[in-house]
């Protein structure tokens, strides 16, 4: 047998999980993106057409819709869109920060470096070229828009994420690839409010890094040792895209 088959007979053995949500029309976006901007699995060819029996729909959606990911051309005026990333954009090392106790404490909570030293005691340091997922446990809102954003009385959102100091430890002490979270953005809401901007979501795309935001199930995959593939569409200009992402872990 060609070793390559041997490499993936090998890893159809390991566990595959599923880190995307799945899509309908109902699903939640970005409160900002104006109504109409989904409309998915419209029939445009439908059974019994003469000229071939078959049915084709068409599929409308905003960049940044579900599980999706993040080009620098999103934040930073001028900078890669989609088309500057290839296939092996997509494979990365995946690192599971889970800070899910804390946010049941505090839902503001950002994730520190001390977080992540304390995550590099146990498990080792962060590997170069590394996806780094900030587990929070918010995934399990989806698919309520008012429990992902946890609106109070007067429309603020309230939810964790991560600090600019964590950002900063990742990819400047580390030299991770990318970055990953449950939430619709980058930021804890309540530094996003001080900063009166996405400042670390800002930050992220501005070093030319990836992200991919409104993940799930990283309860399901091991803090260190499992593979992340995030796929998407090779559409030329985009700011993002929805992204189908899984993770392949050894038990």
């Amino acid at each position: 047998m060609y070793e390559l088959w041997k490499v993936l007979e090998r890893l159809k053995g390991c566990r595959w999980v599923e880190l995307s949500h799945p899509l309908n029309n109902d699903s939640p976006y970005w409160g900002g993106i104006p109504d109409g901007a989904v409309e998915l699995s419209s029939t445009v060819f439908d059974w019994g057409n003469e000229m071939l029996d078959c049915l084709i729909q068409t599929f409308k959606f905003p960049g940044q819709f579900g599980t999706h990911i993040d080009f620098p051309g999103h934040f930073i005026k001028g900078r890669e869109l989609s088309e500057q990333y290839g296939v092996r954009d997509m494979v990365y090392p995946l690192v599971v920060i889970d800070i899910s106790e804390k946010v049941k404490e505090d839902v503001h909570y950002a994730v520190t470096v001390e977080d992540i030293q304390a995550f590099e005691e146990q498990y080792g340091d962060i590997p170069d070229g590394a996806f780094v997922a900030l587990r929070t446990d918010w995934g399990k809102r989806w698919p309520s828009m008012d429990a992902i954003c946890n609106f109070d009385g007067e429309g603020g959102e309230h939810t964790p994420g991560w600090s600019m100091e964590a950002l900063k430890y990742i990819y400047e002490v580390r030299s991770a690839a990318a970055n990953g979270h449950e939430t619709l953005d980058t930021d804890a809401s309540v530094l996003a409010e001080q900063a009166g901007d996405l400042a670390c979501e800002r930050y992220v795309l501005d070093k030319g890094k990836l992200q991919v935001e409104v993940l799930c199930n990283l309860d399901q995959v091991p803090p260190a040792g499992a593979i992340v593939i995030a796929a998407y569409p090779p559409i030329e200009g985009a700011t993002g895209l929805p992204v189908r992402v899984w993770a392949i872990a050894q038990d």
